[in-house]
């Protein structure tokens, strides 16, 4: 037996142990819950992804029957990257709302008005009750930049029809966002390929 092969053996017996150690001891946890609930989720943080466990979450409600839309504040409405061939494909909605990469914007104060006035679309989609998840990709960056106001947002928020799901995405979510969401996941990079001069993949980065 190679070194290689121990190490995977006593990895393998130390798993087995806790895993039924952990089997025997859980229990259900009480006061759960039951039927549906509308949650805010947040995917924040600096690491790849956060976009693409939105994505994730529109295929699964899709694949039960709900109905999804999408708004992404940064990107243009004529953007057709993986995401919006699959999405054209299965016939759900989305709308580009920005200018592209709002850092490299030559007009920024039209890339605050393109952002007020997606949230315009984006709050009539969840009032109109015509959606059971509704994503707003990429909507960290206007509140952070004040280009909308989180007290309206966290009014529409608080007043959703309670089945409605919202997932928010973005870096530098707001305290205050955070502190009301339901479910906040902070994706943060341990290695990305771009740092090994790795450029952008086709259907993994666009």
């Amino acid at each position: 037996m190679t070194g290689s092969d121990e190490a995977t053996r006593l990895r393998r017996e130390q798993a087995m142990k806790e895993l039924a150690e952990a089997r025997d001891a859980h229990q259900k946890a009480e006061g759960i819950s039951k039927g549906r609930r509308g949650l805010l989720i947040v995917n924040t943080g600096k690491g790849k992804g956060k976009t693409t466990a939105a994505l994730g979450l529109m295929m699964r409600a899709h694949g039960r029957g709900l109905k999804v839309r999408m708004f992404q504040f940064l990107k243009h409405e004529n953007a057709k990257f993986g995401e919006h061939r699959a999405l054209d494909a299965l016939g759900l909605p989305y709308e580009g709302l920005g200018d592209g990469f709002t850092w490299r914007s030559r007009d920024l104060e039209n890339s605050a008005d393109m952002a007020a006035h997606g949230w315009t679309l984006a709050r009539e989609a969840i009032e109109s009750g015509g959606y059971d998840l509704v994503v707003l990709d990429e909507f960290t960056y206007p509140l952070k930049y004040g280009w909308v106001s989180w007290a309206e947002v966290e009014q529409t928020l608080r007043a959703r029809d309670p089945k409605l799901h919202v997932v928010i995405t973005g870096r530098d979510a707001l305290p205050e966002l955070v502190e009301l969401a339901d479910t906040v996941s902070e994706i943060n990079p341990v290695k990305h390929a771009y740092a090994s001069g790795i450029g952008a993949q086709t259907g993994i980065e666009y």
